[in-house]
């Protein structure tokens, strides 16, 4: 295989899993550890990858990546996380969902739910549910973010203050190793914030990709949630720091 056709590859494989080692690569590709070495090198000079003893990490930085590359990342994981989650949204029950494609993939498992009201900030949410004729939909007007269909802004928090959910769904970009809840968008860390405190329970769903993922601004800590969605088991000791939260935690497969 040529280096054109494996480096976009390798950072679909560094995407899946948050790092690459030069080892693998080279055993998956068929080719020489220096080969890979030229390949890690390339990417990381574009900015692409960081390199690190051994292979290289998806970089640390402050601007997410672009919303139809989050929205094909990891699907399977997405689908069953969704599952679990509506499967824990009764009927009748007043729900936020969030921007975000976790909460997208969510909205897809509640279109056969009934005596539903949604409330969203999150245009592609109304559009997924819109077939729903048992689900009130309501948008939480604000700023439209062009990128990923997003409302935000101080308009969007203050209507969301009007109401009282059962459930809020949150995505995150990040989950730090001490339970840290992280995203890129200040404007919409505030709208999340807000989310929460209408919220009776707060549900997070959030994939392993999460997990080597840096991002800047604090959401929340995993111990003011509810329950915590994802296809990867956290690491021992923040999976006992979320038993003594009172954080439940779904492996999701």
């Amino acid at each position: 295989m040529s280096q054109t056709l494996r480096l976009p590859e390798i950072l679909e494989i560094a995407r899946e899993t948050g790092k690459v080692a030069v080892e693998d690569l080279a055993a998956h590709f068929g080719v020489t550890v220096q080969t890979i070495r030229r390949d890690l090198s390339e990417l990381a000079e574009d900015g692409r990858l960081d390199r690190v003893h051994g292979g290289a990490v998806l970089p640390s930085g402050i601007t997410n990546l672009g919303y139809e590359e989050r929205r094909l990342l990891n699907q399977p994981a997405k689908r069953a996380m969704a599952r679990a989650c509506a499967k824990d949204i009764p009927a009748g029950a007043c729900v936020f969902l969030n921007i975000g494609t976790s909460t997208e993939a969510v909205a897809r498992e509640l279109l056969h739910h009934s005596d539903l009201m949604v409330v969203t900030n999150n245009m592609n949410v109304a559009s997924i549910l819109a077939p729903n004729t048992n689900c009130e939909i309501i948008m939480a007007g604000g700023v439209l973010r062009r990128a990923d269909g997003g409302l935000v802004g101080s308009l969007t928090t203050r209507m969301i203050t009007q109401f009282k959910f059962d459930y809020a769904v949150i995505g995150c970009s990040a989950l730090d190793q001490d339970g840290d809840v992280l995203d890129f968008d200040f404007q919409e860390v505030t709208v999340s914030q807000t989310i929460i405190a209408q919220a009776r329970q707060t549900f997070l769903v959030a994939d392993h990709s999460k997990f080597q993922r840096h991002a800047p601004v604090q959401i929340t800590s995993l111990s003011k949630l509810d329950r915590f969605y994802s296809d990867s088991a956290l690491d021992a000791s923040l999976a006992a720091a979320c038993k003594t939260w009172q954080t439940e935690v779904r492996l999701c497969t």
